[in-house]
């Protein structure tokens, strides 16, 4: 039986591609060993089980000396599974597990794969320990049998800076096939709920979302399911003051981090989803987030119009083909009437949502945006030309 052992230096829970993609490797026969630690935040997601998965995490440390101290256990930890366990496949997943699998390349006849969720800015490497960081990360793209990313942009950049690299292909943080199997109820029902999942924090859940709801119904509530991040702490109880400020904190409701079976749930006991960026960022990720923001396909899998950031190609991807509206992400008024409008129509909303669960299940499914990488698997010499760029995001215009 194959193996393969996944790397990452935080909770892999959290990542939505994880699950899938190690739950297609495992459903076709490979034994999966992952290795990771807690997350602030979000120490509490946990993996479905599965009889080919296993997952070993050790306790999450707070930045500072320990930490230090921590990940260097972490990587010799990983470095004696590796050896000991003897997969034949080491999957990679954040900078953080860059020195790690650097070192793996060298042992014959070991594939590794890096897969890179966010890209790192070149900024970050003031600091000497995110220098090598950094450093080791070029290192390895150039070393890897397979580099994966989640967005066009982002694959062409990292291509640029890091190449030559032997083979990359875009991957879109999609659902899974089955998450979009089950048809939305069509009835009308009040009250009307919009829902934001992921990190809490300003640059994806505004303060303008809070000024918006107050300008609609008071059958119109919002639900924020996920977790503040250590940049981001405290941010949802000022959310709640604004809410309570503005005398609709009864129609705010904010939940902790839930399994992705749970999320999902939540996700269908929903109406409108929001999946909102700031309209200017100096971050390189928000610049390139189309694919690699998992927020807007969920909710497309259980029949959610999406409302998204009015920019160039959100635009393109979502709202030219049907599936939501655009808005100033920085405007109530604005976030209002795109709202408004899906309520006021509710024949067109339960519509878009409709077409965009249709499309999840014809295309935008992680079995099928994954297959470049099962097919290179079964077959080196053969890898998959159907990115992004030349097929689903083509389409999507």
């Amino acid at each position: 039986m194959s193996r393969v052992l996944y790397i990452q230096y935080t909770n892999p829970g959290g990542y939505p591609p994880l699950q899938h993609s190690s739950r297609i490797l495992a459903e076709a026969g490979w034994k999966v060993l992952f290795l990771g630690t807690g997350a602030f935040g979000a120490d509490s997601l946990e993996f479905p089980v599965h009889p080919n998965i296993t997952v070993k995490r050790m306790a999450f440390r707070v930045p500072g000396w320990r930490q230090k101290l921590h990940y260097f256990a972490f990587c010799v930890w990983s470095l004696w599974t590796a050896l000991v366990w003897r997969p034949s496949l080491v999957y990679a997943s954040d900078p953080f597990s860059c020195p790690i699998a650097w070192i793996l390349t060298w042992i014959p006849g070991l594939r590794v794969f890096y897969h890179e969720h966010d890209s790192p800015s070149a900024a970050a490497g003031c600091h000497w320990f995110q220098s090598f960081i950094f450093r080791t990360r070029c290192w390895l793209a150039r070393r890897a049998d397979f580099c994966i990313l989640p967005n066009e942009v982002r694959l062409e950049r990292f291509k640029a800076e890091l190449g030559p690299v032997r083979n990359a292909v875009c991957v879109w943080n999609c659902p899974a096939l089955r998450e979009a199997l089950k048809e939305r109820r069509s009835d009308a029902t009040t009250p009307i709920w919009l829902l934001y999942h992921g990190s809490i924090v300003p640059e994806r859940l505004p303060p303008a979302v809070i000024g918006a709801l107050a300008l609609l119904p008071d059958s119109v509530r919002l639900r924020v399911v996920g977790y503040e991040t250590i940049g981001s702490h405290g941010y949802v109880a000022a959310l709640r003051r604004q809410a309570e400020a503005l005398g609709i904190g009864n129609r705010v409701e904010f939940l902790a981090p839930i399994s992705r079976e749970e999320l999902m749930k939540a996700t269908q006991m929903s109406d409108i989803g929001l999946a909102l960026l700031p309209a200017s960022s100096a971050d390189q990720n928000f610049q390139s987030m189309p694919g690699a923001s998992n927020k807007a396909f969920d909710y497309l899998a259980c029949g959610l119009p999406v409302i998204v950031s009015d920019l160039h190609d959100w635009h393109e991807m979502f709202v030219a083909p049907g599936y939501g509206l655009a808005c100033n992400p920085g405007d109530p008024t604005s976030i209002a009437a795109a709202i408004g409008w899906l309520i006021d129509h509710p024949d067109q909303m339960r519509q878009m949502g409709e077409s965009g669960r249709r499309k999840i299940l014809s295309e935008w499914n992680y079995e099928s945006v994954f297959q470049p990488v099962m097919q290179y698997l079964s077959n080196p010499d053969s890898v998959g030309k159907s990115a992004v760029k030349d097929s689903r995001f083509q389409d999507a215009r």
